[in-house]
């Protein structure tokens, strides 16, 4: 295989996480897990020039100067910024992230990361790179994250014979995904590692529309400066899917790398508490906050005074324009708040 091209995808409105994540401001230009932002995070995680090229990052247009100042701000040069004129989901977003790369070097592979997920062990995460390169450039590698909980929000993926994969399961039940684990399952990260090669052939057998709408969007795009901007008819045309359900749970060349990086996709406000550093009474306090007599609490203000006194468990956000309180262990309902405030066209959904 030739170069090792990372590919960051930078979409995503994160509705779990209002109201600090919005349509205009998306997760992964938000400094979630510490002072640099999620997307900042992940660059630096395949800033080494002997190991990577330069990165992909795939956008939507309508934030194409906020990431290009964030990487801008981190010292990341060389990247080329592929913009979404609409949100298709991963599968037609890495079609064209390959079509780029192909162009390049025929022989590339796509190293596929989410911008917005946490990892504590950058080590553990280089050495599954390498674990992934050795699998050969026939294989498209799935990175199975070692699973810690029961949880029933993310996809499982069960390791089949020989570095192979017997079957996915999409967000089982508790008492399922209790099963899963037992068995050896792992969670599906969506971290990829794609050679370009073997990644269109197998969309040309599996998702063939995906392909030729990503190829045209590609061949029609326009370059403006560090922006590659996809031609909107062409890539709107693209069916809305992701790469798993049009490609990996298809193909018989799909495998997985088993990791434990200490990871996380800080999509909830549970997730962000747990990552995040608490103090004596187990809150996590992000920005202006006091707490008085309260335990186990996510405190994140990014504006006015947050005071809070005699409460356990709760998640408490403010922003300008909002503020959220909610169980700490209710977070996967805060997406039900954006779409009933979109149903009632507030601003503050957007």
């Amino acid at each position: 295989m030739g170069k090792v091209v990372p590919v960051l995808l930078s979409g995503g409105a994160g509705a779990r996480l209002w109201p600090l994540s919005r349509a205009s401001r998306p997760k992964p230009l938000l400094a979630l897990a510490g002072e640099a932002t999620a997307l900042q995070a992940t660059v630096a995680r395949v800033r080494d020039a002997g190991r990577f090229a330069p990165p992909l990052v795939v956008a939507h247009a309508d934030h194409r100067f906020q990431v290009a100042e964030q990487l801008r701000s981190a010292g990341v040069e060389g990247a080329t910024l592929v913009l979404e004129p609409v949100a298709r989901g991963t599968g037609p977003a890495i079609a064209a992230a390959a079509r780029v790369a192909q162009a390049h070097d025929p022989d590339a592979a796509l190293l596929v990361l989410p911008s917005d997920h946490h990892i504590d062990d950058e080590a553990a995460f280089l050495g599954a790179v390498d674990a992934g390169l050795a699998m050969g450039a026939h294989r498209l590698v799935l990175f199975g994250v070692a699973p810690d909980h029961p949880a029933t929000g993310y996809g499982y993926i069960v390791p089949g014979g020989g570095g192979g994969v017997a079957r996915f399961v999409e967000k089982p039940d508790a008492a399922e995904a209790e099963r899963l684990i037992a068995d050896g399952a792992l969670w599906n990260g969506g971290m990829f590692l794609l050679p370009v090669r073997a990644l269109v052939d197998e969309l040309a057998t599996h998702a063939p529309d995906v392909l030729a709408a990503a190829s045209r969007a590609v061949d029609a795009a326009m370059a403006d400066a560090d922006f590659l901007r996809l031609d909107a008819a062409a890539f709107a045309a693209a069916p809305a899917i992701s790469l798993d359900h049009a490609v990996l749970e298809k193909t018989g060349r799909a495998a997985v790398v088993p990791v434990a990086l200490g990871w996380s996709d800080l999509g909830t406000w549970p997730s962000l508490w747990a990552a995040a550093p608490h103090d004596a009474a187990g809150n996590a306090l992000v920005g202006d906050v006091l707490a008085i007599d309260t335990a186990g609490s996510y405190l994140r203000s990014e504006g006015p005074l947050v005071a809070v006194v005699g409460i356990r468990d709760l998640v408490v956000v403010a922003t300008p324009d909002a503020v959220l309180v909610a169980p700490r262990e209710g977070g996967e309902r805060v997406k039900d708040v954006v779409e009933a405030l979109r149903g009632l066209g507030h601003p503050a959904s957007e």
